[in-house]
């Protein structure tokens, strides 16, 4: 019986991985991450030529006929022009939940997980470092967009862990901020709205020299502490 890509999933949020476990060498686990990011269908060429920058063409083939050689069965599929990757991926999936979150579609738990993790940090690679910075900024935008609409749904604790994941990931964005507090305020917690203020104001002053702006201090008028008034004569 044909395994089909259904049976085979590799995840590149937070870490490599493909289930169900396999052993792959360094070489393999490459061309998986590869085909995971740029896939699932690539050019023989330009593969070769992205994971062996450095070398010669002909070296670069070489290596890439060795790494799918050395991969798995049932993995990939490769002819002498296209390598398929024969898996899903959780990185496409984490982009089409992003955007229906952006679309106010309701998401549930572990759909917003999915957006709480980077696409393999720790990698240093050319290929990689535009996908990187690309799905970065698509999962946050898609984790503010699920603050919010939590928030309007009163679905309060979706909303603070999808704001608190967008903040930890950009603590200086003042959109990512500004839904965490609303969220908190809609809920009735003043507490954590201020708390949660006074952490950026703090957080701008020292990195960035300035005072929050006006939509962010807005929000919380009526809760910052003012300094009591001096009797005349103290």
């Amino acid at each position: 019986m044909t395994v089909t890509s259904t049976h085979r999933h590799v995840s590149v949020l937070g870490r490599l991985a493909v289930a169900p476990e396999d052993r792959l060498t360094a070489a393999a686990r490459r061309a998986v991450a590869y085909l995971a990011v740029k896939g699932p269908v690539v050019q023989r060429s330009l593969m070769s030529m992205e994971l062996w920058p450095s070398v010669l063409d002909e070296r670069a083939r070489a290596n890439l006929r060795r790494a799918i050689w050395q991969t798995p069965a049932g993995w990939v599929t490769a002819s002498s022009w296209e390598v398929r990757l024969e898996a899903d991926v959780d990185v496409d999936e984490a982009r089409r939940v992003a955007d229906q979150a952006c679309d106010n579609v309701s998401l549930d738990a572990r759909q917003v997980d999915l957006l709480t993790r980077d696409l393999l940090p720790g990698w240093y690679e050319d290929w990689l470092l535009g996908e990187q910075d690309s799905f970065h900024m698509v999962r946050i935008q898609g984790l503010e967009a699920v603050c919010r609409n939590a928030t309007h749904l009163r679905q309060f604790g979706l909303a603070t862990r999808a704001g608190l994941a967008a903040v930890s990931a950009e603590p200086l964005r003042q959109s990512a901020v500004c839904a965490l507090i609303c969220a908190h305020l809609e809920e009735g917690n003043s507490y954590e709205a201020l708390r949660r203020y006074e952490q950026y104001r703090g957080l701008v002053d020292s990195e960035l020299g300035v005072e929050p702006a006006p939509e962010v201090s807005s929000l919380v008028d009526g809760l910052v502490a003012r300094p009591a008034r001096r009797r005349r004569g103290a």
